[in-house]
């Protein structure tokens, strides 16, 4: 396979895994597939970020997330067989 084709699969695995994160935030199931709505949501945060509170909202918001992951994780958990 040629490098770029391999960049290309990272590259769309990558955003597959981003969009995945809108699903699992429940976003879609409250608002549908309004992609305005969802731009502008993340135009927001993208503000958020850059103003004085952005480290302040990074914070908590990485919190939140790491706490999703984890009870995710915890109701998926392997057995072997």
């Amino acid at each position: 396979m040629r490098t770029w084709q391999v960049e290309r699969r990272k590259r769309t695995r990558h955003l597959i895994e981003l969009g995945g994160l809108v699903v699992k935030a429940g976003i879609v199931d409250l608002i549908g597939d309004d992609r305005a709505t969802i731009l502008g949501a993340l135009f927001w945060m993208a503000d958020k970020l850059k103003s004085d509170q952005g480290e302040r909202a990074r914070a908590l918001w990485a919190a939140k997330g790491k706490q999703a992951f984890e009870a995710d994780s915890a109701t998926h958990v392997r057995t072997n067989r």
